[in-house]
């Protein structure tokens, strides 16, 4: 499962909007959007504190 459709199903299945769930996440609209639309350019920061919600967060990935 993607990091979109994980964020996408896991607010949904909360019954929260996209506004509603940015607010409480603490990001902008934008933020989540571009997360469910699988956008790549996201600030870490950012994906964390919506993965938060769930219990969940990303780190970097080491290039070897």
């Amino acid at each position: 499962m993607s990091l979109a459709e994980f964020v996408k199903s896991r607010r949904k299945a909360t019954g929260l909007t996209q506004e509603q769930f940015a607010e409480r996440a603490g990001v902008a609209l934008t933020v989540v959007r571009k997360i469910e639309q699988g956008h790549l350019d996201l600030q870490l920061v950012k994906v964390n504190q919506v993965l938060a919600m769930f219990g969940h967060q990303v780190g970097p990935i080491p290039l070897s």
